[in-house]
């Protein structure tokens, strides 16, 4: 059925074999709903192996956006809200899924979609020093991706002073790691599971962009706020038939097939950028992970779009147009020499 090519995103496909195999092998049986199932305790118990935490502060939710807006409004109280840089997935793309439970975004300037130790902790002294801040909504976790939205990394020395600038202001640190398994396989990542257990106070592994059918699992890492499980219904966040999620997670951490699905996303991604380079395309920034950012003369854009699918990201000025190219765990290696032949064959 498919008629050109399809580096869009990186959810394209249904599931890693892997995962099917299972959910067909487990169908006919019959278990307890909402994740009391044996299936989601084995995979809260691996998951907590692999970020060496405690399996009672792992979670397993339907998708990325619930899990986002779950998470932060436990965390919150009433008049507070969450602060991210201005290219946050919460902030951009989430249609104000954050702000419809009664927490505005608070967006700080990022660089190249990060937000900075810095930028943080000017905007926290300058708002704790403001004496009218009784009168303003208080800021109250601090919200990253990692990967970002422009698929760059933080180093473990950023992420690290984040955290304890969020430690000396006593507000949580949140990182949304819808991408994480493209983050986790990168080569220049120096972040680890283990290192996001100790460094932060939630964070979230998905499964939806990283060879699930969909879900995302949360780990809290110090402590779960109360009633959470009450807090995920009332986000439509939780699955009655749990052990969907619970067999998925249990297949994407055993034997290592997370990280091996992150892996090859990476591989095909440096082919990617090998190929781009080698025919001195412009990067509109240059990313280590599973996205690959060029800026397009428009006229080129428009020929490449009639073969092969990719993301409109941002105008550039009147000519020229940032686009995404995107790998995935399924990618294959033909098609990315097909993509290039097809760039090759461009005549304009």
């Amino acid at each position: 059925m498919q008629e050109k090519l399809n580096f869009e995103n990186d959810y394209c496909e249904g599931a890693h074999p892997a995962i099917l195999e299972a959910l067909a092998a487990t169908n006919m049986e019959q278990t307890m709903g909402y994740g009391s199932d044996p299936y989601t305790a084995s995979a809260r118990q691996k998951i907590a192996k692999a970020c060496g935490c405690d399996a009672n502060g792992v979670w397993l939710l339907v998708g990325g956006t619930q899990a986002n807006a779950t998470v932060i409004d436990s965390l919150l109280q009433g008049y507070e809200g969450v602060v991210c840089a201005t290219t946050g997935h919460i902030a951009v793309h989430e249609a104000g899924a954050v702000e419809a439970f009664g927490h505005k975004v608070l967006t700080l300037p990022a660089s190249q979609g990060k937000l900075l130790p810095d930028v943080l902790l000017a905007y926290l002294r300058e708002h704790f020093a403001d004496e009218n801040r009784e009168h303003m909504v208080w800021p109250g976790m601090v919200y990253l991706s990692h990967p970002t939205e422009y698929g760059t990394l933080y180093t473990a020395e950023e992420m690290k002073e984040l955290y304890e600038i969020c430690r000396t202001y006593e507000i949580p640190l949140y990182v949304d790691g819808a991408r994480l398994g493209y983050a986790l396989a990168c080569p220049q990542s120096d972040i680890d599971l283990p290192f996001l257990a100790k460094y932060t106070d939630a964070f979230s592994i998905g499964g939806t962009k990283v060879g699930a059918l969909f879900g995302e699992a949360v780990v809290f890492t110090k402590k779960t706020p109360p009633h959470f499980l009450t807090t995920v219904k009332r986000h439509g966040a939780l699955l009655a038939k749990g052990r969907l999620l619970g067999i998925q997670f249990d297949t994407l951490f055993t034997d290592g097939l997370y990280l091996q699905c992150g892996r090859h996303a990476i591989d095909m991604a440096r082919l990617l950028k090998e190929g781009f380079a080698k025919r001195g395309m412009e990067f509109f920034l240059d990313s280590p992970t599973n996205q690959q950012f060029l800026v397009l003369e428009r006229a080129f854009m428009e020929a490449l779009q009639e073969k092969a699918a990719f993301s409109f990201w941002e105008k550039v000025d009147e000519r020229r147009t940032a686009v995404r190219f995107c790998t995935s765990w399924a990618t294959k290696e033909e098609n990315i020499r097909k993509l290039f032949e097809m760039i090759d064959g461009l005549v304009l």
